[in-house]
């Protein structure tokens, strides 16, 4: 059976439609075994044995590991769930200070390209939980990511009688406004050595994921139903953001968008290099 580590969070609910829904589960339980967990330590665990498949962010790939085509978590412009939140009156130029939560590296990297790259600014990045309050009261700017992120949208007046006025910039929008290219957050990816003792092909392994992508997708009102009880926002904006933020396939401007992250990532160094994407 292959181990996958997979993540509990909202965007990535379609991909794994299949693995917690029957009429499949039982039959993809025969071949997979599942365990959740932050999406920066799912790489470590698929470099550390401890998985053989993983959905990870961009900026944990490794010449180790393969990406398996098909898939994506990505955007092709606002994501919502990225967010950089800076106090004014600084801007992106003046911002001295980033507490940030670093439950994604890729997100880390995006704001850490921004910042160096794009605004020739090099803030130092402090490590914090993922509440925007305490946050902003510690630094000049906080990165959330994911559901503490759409949480924060719903709560942005609440927090700026806080801490007062601030600039809400989407990552995956300001990606996209300096490159012109979709803002891609995390792909599955494999140890190719692991599919040999399961009896797997790379053909199989990619038809079980992209199916249950597009089992996912045609089941958009079951998720809304599913997660509305579990993250306390609209029904209509769980709708919203599954179908309209969110960009599940790795299309040839996705995989282009990878690589120039990474050639940036590297620029800024915030990445080692990676000489070339690896596929399955």
């Amino acid at each position: 059976m292959l181990r996958v580590a997979a993540i509990n969070f909202l965007n990535p609910a379609p991909l794994m439609w299949d693995f917690e829904h029957p009429p499949l589960a039982a039959a993809l339980a025969e071949r997979y075994t599942l365990h959740y967990t932050q999406p920066s330590l799912c790489a470590d665990e698929l470099l550390a044995n401890r998985a053989d498949l993983g959905l990870i962010p961009i900026a944990s790939l490794t010449p180790d590991l393969a990406i398996v085509p098909g898939c994506a978590i990505a955007s092709l412009d606002h994501v919502r769930s990225i967010l950089l939140l800076i106090k004014q009156p600084h801007a992106l130029e003046t911002v001295r200070t980033v507490a940030a939560d670093t439950a994604s590296r890729s997100s880390l990297a995006y704001a850490e390209i921004l910042f160096r790259k794009f605004s020739a600014n090099d803030p130092a990045f402090l490590p914090a939980s993922a509440d925007p309050i305490a946050m902003l009261q510690q630094a000049d700017a906080a990165i959330l990511i994911g559901d503490p992120a759409l949480l924060a949208l719903e709560a942005r007046d609440a927090i700026e009688r806080s801490v007062g006025p601030c600039l809400w910039l989407d990552l995956a929008h300001e990606w996209r406004t300096r490159t012109g290219l979709p803002w891609v957050a995390a792909v599955w990816a494999v140890r190719p050595e692991a599919l040999a003792p399961s009896s797997m092909t790379s053909d199989s392994l990619t038809h079980d994921l992209e199916q249950s992508r597009d089992h996912g997708l045609a089941h958009i009102d079951s998720l809304v139903e599913q997660w509305t009880p579990r993250i306390p926002i609209p029904s209509e904006t769980i709708r919203h953001y599954l179908t309209r933020n969110i960009h599940y396939t790795l299309d040839p401007d996705c995989i282009r968008a990878i690589q120039l992250f990474r050639q940036y990532a590297a620029e800024v160094e915030s990445l080692p290099p990676l000489p070339a994407l690896r596929f399955l």
